[in-house]
């Protein structure tokens, strides 16, 4: 009975974080469309959610903000380089199409993983990765409007920045998994959040939306898009996954792009034609088919499973 409760904590805590991530995008959209840049937002997000973090954990636990310091490099890399740039081009995508498809291209990231561990890695392709593949490649077109030249044209840049921050977001998961077999998961979302800030800053003008004339309304959404959808659903996400297995918490996670679909028809307007509609089921599709098959391998004896976990280190 203990356990069933557990697992259903699990499942509603991944789900709601879900809902929340789809929500950011939607409410980041609107904010695009009242004009505030991509960059604006991701420099706001990322400078104001390691403020938040550095004061709960420096009231709350105090450990997680401890690393080492030949490590610094490494997590400068991570989150100044890589992170920030995932952060921007994620938000870029947003701004030039629709919420879901732009959400969709970067659920590609599991997929370009999996093709980079066969490809590098000497994973063995089987059926269940084969055609996950290539549902992917396929829905992903039906979803960017493939079909209809004057979709693909109208949305190209979007397009090519959105598939750069599903390759880009493949070599943060990369780089995370190992940060995290080090330090704790809090410990290396902070720290991505403190050097994506730095870099951020650095690159541009610190601050400057403080003294930045936006409304109530758009601050609003702005605290909206730091609380709601960063820090709350990466709690929520992490505390989940205690409770269900990471790879089931990632196929309960695909109901960040249904949510965001829903909520960018009733919100924003934006609607789907039928072929995409279909795109997205394959994507989900292919996502929900590649985590069945690494929970069977994690499931693989110990040492088939040294061997493949040897490879990711």
């Amino acid at each position: 009975m203990d356990l069933v409760k557990g697992l259903t904590k699990g499942y509603i805590y991944v789900m709601i974080a879900a809902v929340m991530w789809a929500s950011s995008g939607t409410a980041g959209k609107a904010l695009f469309e009242s004009g505030i840049t991509p960059f604006d937002l991701v420099q706001i997000r990322v400078t104001f959610s390691s403020i938040v973090l550095a004061v709960v954990f420096t009231i709350f636990s105090r450990s997680l903000m401890q690393i080492r310091i030949r490590d610094v490099a490494y997590f400068f890399l991570l989150g100044g380089v890589v992170m920030a740039l995932v952060q921007f081009t994620y938000f870029y995508t947003i701004s030039k199409i629709q919420v879901l498809a732009a959400i969709l291209l970067q659920y590609l990231s599991p997929i370009f993983v999996a093709l980079f561990s066969m490809l590098f890695w000497g994973e063995k392709p089987d059926v269940s990765k084969l055609s996950s593949l290539l549902l992917a490649v396929l829905g992903a077109y039906l979803v960017v409007g493939g079909y209809n030249l004057e979709i693909l044209k109208m949305n190209r840049v979007g397009i090519l920045v959105g598939l750069a921050s599903a390759l880009l977001y493949s070599a943060y998961a990369l780089l995370g998994e190992r940060a995290m077999h080090r330090y704790a998961p809090w410990t290396v979302v902070f720290y991505s959040f403190v050097f994506g800030a730095v870099s951020l800053n650095l690159f541009h003008s610190p601050f400057q939306y403080l003294w930045a004339d936006y409304s109530l309304n758009q601050w609003f959404w702005i605290s909206y898009i730091v609380l709601m959808g960063t820090i709350l659903p990466f709690g929520l996400y992490f505390v989940g996954i205690n409770y269900v297995r990471s790879t089931r918490a990632m196929i309960t996670a695909t109901l960040e792009p249904i949510a965001a679909g829903i909520m960018a028809y009733v919100f924003l307007g934006e609607t789907l034609e039928a072929f995409q509609l279909l795109g997205t089921a394959l994507v989900i599709t292919a996502i929900v088919l590649l985590q069945l098959n690494r929970e069977h391998d994690e499931r693989a004896p110990d040492s088939v499973r040294a061997g493949s976990e040897s490879r990711t280190c």
